[in-house]
């Protein structure tokens, strides 16, 4: 069974003036509190460079779906400043596109090309499904609770998955 799944987001402005210093700074605290649950996660799951590294894994994964919940639920509805303040900020610095590179090429320099394969193919099928499920989800939610997106002068962002 195919679901359509539509998230309204309000047109991005850029941010003048105050609104400009509020935004960065909510991307400063953000990405300050993604860093910080970052770091916990690797402390947690620590490898060495010619292991499977765990916590990049677990941290795209989880971001990939937090960010699509929070799109399907909360995102047409609040302020740039939220906005730029969780995705940016807090799960822009949670997940990294970074982490995952260096975590490849240290893989191959050791000569793990398998494993190195094994991740990337892993991150994307299991990065993907997190962003599908998080949207699916939060759409049923923002369905059960009345909210009504058709009111928001909004572009529309929609996203197609399967399902059993």
């Amino acid at each position: 069974m195919c679901h359509r799944v539509t998230v309204r987001a309000n047109r991005y402005e850029p941010p003048k003036g105050h609104a400009m210093i509020r935004d960065l700074a909510a991307v400063a605290v953000g990405g300050a509190l993604g860093t910080g649950l970052r770091f916990s996660l690797d402390l947690a799951f620590a490898t060495n460079d010619d292991l499977f590294p765990v916590s990049t894994l677990i941290a795209n994964i989880i971001g990939s779906f937090v960010l699509a919940l929070v799109v399907a639920t909360l995102w047409g509805l609040s302020p740039t400043w939220v906005r730029a303040g969780l995705g940016a900020g807090l799960l822009g610095s949670f997940t990294t596109f970074s982490a995952l590179a260096v975590a490849v090429v240290n893989l191959i320099g050791v000569d793990q090309w398998m494993l190195a394969v094994i991740y990337v193919a892993a991150t994307m099928v299991l990065g993907l499904a997190a962003a599908a499920f998080g949207l699916w989800l939060g759409s049923r939610r923002s369905l059960r609770s009345g909210g009504d997106d058709a009111e928001l002068d909004s572009d529309t962002v929609q996203a197609e998955m399967l399902t059993e």
